[in-house]
């Protein structure tokens, strides 16, 4: 037979405990349709046999400012943490668009020293006259 720890016996005894209200009812239900039997008062279940209700859990009022205090607290450390602006919309910083700037000048810089401007006009050579 297996060793009955206090925790096996205190599982047992509430197992029979339900048993023994389910069996209750049944018997109340029984006894009122028995000629002369007083109407089913709602399985008369005897409060002190019934299960106990689950108490409802409330937080004390110094624990409720507890938990706003610290939310407030982490809610102020992120908004100092302001993140970098990302550039991802395919707009220029003006530093970058200055560089491009001076690089496309420099390049167009040199085409045209080999290059003749469109419709730069031509200078003027002095022919000597006889």
């Amino acid at each position: 037979m297996p060793t009955l720890t206090p925790l096996v016996i205190a599982a047992a005894i509430k197992g029979f405990e339900l048993q023994k209200l389910e069996l209750d009812g049944k018997i109340a239900e029984l006894r009122a349709l028995l000629p002369g039997a007083k109407p089913l008062a709602a399985a008369q279940v005897s409060p002190a046999n019934a299960p106990p209700a689950k108490k409802k859990r409330s937080m004390s009022a110094a624990g409720r400012k507890a938990i706003a205090l610290g939310q407030q607290k982490r809610w102020a450390a992120k908004k100092l943490k302001v993140p970098p602006v990302v550039n991802n919309r395919g707009r220029m910083t003006p530093k970058k668009l200055k560089a491009i700037r001076a690089a496309q000048k420099k390049r167009w810089d040199l085409y045209y020293q080999t290059h003749p401007r469109p419709g730069a006009k031509k200078p003027l050579t002095r022919t000597a006259r006889a």
